[in-house]
């Protein structure tokens, strides 16, 4: 049983990659930066996310974002108040995105042409373990991280952290109430992927956000 089981899981991640690879040719072709957010319920992602496609859009840059999450459009509806293209994608229990449900959901969706676009974002399930098997195609793989989640979450969820390009610490505005260790938690996500792009952010205040938009811009640019 426990080989049929491993048969299945390498069979589904094979058609996944395949069909990734497909979007990931498409995204190229059409000169889109595509992101992938990655992180636990409760990180500040939507607010992160919300607030990097206003910033885009006063830089005159169009962005757009599909949303993913197991029922409900909340996190849609917040990020679509950025005056961005979104869309909703419920996976109705299925704990992550995959490349299957990202190629179904850009098909019919007549606000956005990739080819006009100069970034895509993909807001993936909170999920710490399984979005990081699932490759969606995407050129940077974003994990994020709250401050008030501790320090730790990289040694613990290493698979995500070290299979990503960038690293996002969330909501730096609470470091001192929270009792936040900085100088460990950039510690431990260099111990799981050493030299990782850092950003230390806040939705609330904006701090950090120069920096990561430089990033993005810096990204496009060699993309």
């Amino acid at each position: 049983m426990t080989t049929r089981i491993v048969e299945l899981r390498r069979g589904i991640l094979k058609k996944n990659d395949e069909l990734a690879a497909g979007l990931r040719l498409r995204f190229t072709s059409a000169g889109v930066l595509v992101l992938n957010l990655v992180s636990s319920p409760g990180t500040g992602k939507t607010a992160f996310l919300e607030l990097t496609l206003r910033r885009l859009r006063e830089r005159l840059a169009k962005a757009a974002a599909l949303v993913g999450d197991l029922e409900t459009d909340n996190d849609a509806r917040r990020l679509a108040a950025s005056g961005a293209p979104v869309r909703q994608i419920n996976t109705h229990g299925i704990c992550h995105l995959d490349a299957e449900m990202v190629t179904r959901h850009l098909e019919g969706w007549e606000e956005v042409s990739l080819a006009d676009l100069d970034y895509l974002f993909i807001e993936n399930v909170g999920n710490l373990v399984c979005p990081s098997s699932y490759d969606l195609g995407e050129r940077i793989r974003v994990a994020l991280l709250s401050v008030t989640e501790g320090e730790d979450k990289p040694l613990k969820y290493p698979g995500l952290f070290n299979s990503s390009d960038a690293a996002v610490i969330t909501k730096i505005d609470l470091a001192a109430p929270c009792g936040f260790n900085r100088e460990l938690a950039l510690r431990n996500i260099n111990e799981i992927c050493p030299g990782i792009r850092i950003f230390e952010t806040s939705a609330k205040t904006g701090a950090g956000m120069d920096e990561w938009l430089a990033y993005l811009a810096e990204v496009a640019r060699s993309s």
